[in-house]
């Protein structure tokens, strides 16, 4: 049978956890992030690489979505409508991100399930405030 000064120790150490300050989490601290830059290699005719880089990304969705507004304004530009990513290699090191994404590009929608509209991505990609090429 447990004693009553061990109930009560137990419950005053749940109390004092319970009043802990709770950290904050994820989705309140403020996205800020500061776009550093848009390296475009053209590889091979319709073959393009994206170096990007960035700071304050929540993750490596964040510099994934740069190098696509990267690829989808170089579509734009060479006067293409469409762009099939390929890869997308993401690291972070002292809280820079930076992603080596590579994309073909084509006047016509091109095969493949990760194809993107480059208008309507450029689009997107201004109204989120990510810069382009």
């Amino acid at each position: 049978m447990r004693s009553h000064s061990s109930f009560w120790g137990a419950g005053a150490a749940a109390l004092l956890a319970a009043c802990a300050p709770v950290p904050e989490a994820e989705e309140d601290v403020p996205f800020r992030p500061v776009y550093e830059g848009i390296e475009t290699r053209l590889l091979d005719g319709d073959l393009v690489s994206f170096v990007v880089s960035m700071r304050g990304a929540r993750g490596p969705e964040d510099v994934a979505d740069y190098a696509e507004c990267a690829a989808a304004q170089y579509a734009l530009i060479r006067g293409y409508g469409f762009a099939r990513h390929l890869r997308t290699n993401v690291a972070e090191e002292g809280g820079l991100w930076r992603a080596d994404a590579v994309y073909t590009i084509s006047p016509a929608l091109p095969r493949g399930l990760k194809t993107i509209d480059a208008e309507v991505t450029v689009f997107n990609c201004a109204e989120n405030g990510i810069p382009m090429v």
